[in-house]
């Protein structure tokens, strides 16, 4: 296992199991879209922690990261959120990719009590390549992901002309269709 920690934020220290589940794919790489989310602790340190983490994992490289983003919370009363997206090139297969979101999350201390409930890591596949899939628990491009504008604004700011295969649109193409009156860009502190 390798540690990682973020001594300046204060971070505790996240132990990373270097054998996460990476799947051969004949030395083939997929580009995949991701979204991210915080609204407990403090949720711009977690989402750089959460980005380095991800940048730190075997099988991923991070090809990409957007701004940050205040959104207001869907579901029940709670802070608004911080979110991003991030352009990650993985040498695994969609599975096994959401399996080492799903892993981090709950590294970051992510505990599924309510729908829609506060968060202190959410990390969503939202692309992969330009694969259309629809498995239990798991469906590619992300079956929402067309109607939240927390993740078509930061997610256009980094790949405005991917293609979402379903509807065929670009991202950028996607953005009118969703208010994002909501979505406001965040200034980073250094």
């Amino acid at each position: 296992m390798e540690t990682t920690t973020n001594d300046e934020a204060g971070l505790i220290p996240i132990e990373i199991e270097k054998r996460l589940p990476i799947a051969d794919v004949s030395n083939k790489s997929a580009r995949s879209a991701i979204a991210l989310g915080s609204n407990m602790g403090d949720p711009q340190v977690i989402l750089a922690a959460a980005l380095e983490t991800l940048a730190q994992t075997p099988g991923i490289i991070l090809e990409g990261k957007s701004s940050l983003y205040q959104t207001k919370a869907i579901g029940p009363p709670q802070p608004d959120y911080l979110n991003g997206c991030a352009i990650l090139r993985v040498a695994m297969l969609p599975q096994a990719l959401l399996a080492t979101l799903l892993t981090i999350e709950n590294k970051f201390g992510r505990v599924r009590q309510e729908h829609w409930g506060p968060r202190t890591l959410d990390l969503d596949l939202l692309l992969y390549d330009d694969l259309i899939l629809n498995e239990p628990n798991l469906q590619i491009p992300h079956p929402r992901m067309h109607k939240r504008a927390f993740v078509l604004v930061p997610l256009a700011e980094i790949a405005p002309t991917w293609i979402e295969p379903v509807s065929e649109q670009t991202i950028q193409n996607m953005l009118p269709e969703v208010d994002c009156s909501d979505v406001h860009l965040v200034k980073v502190n250094n």
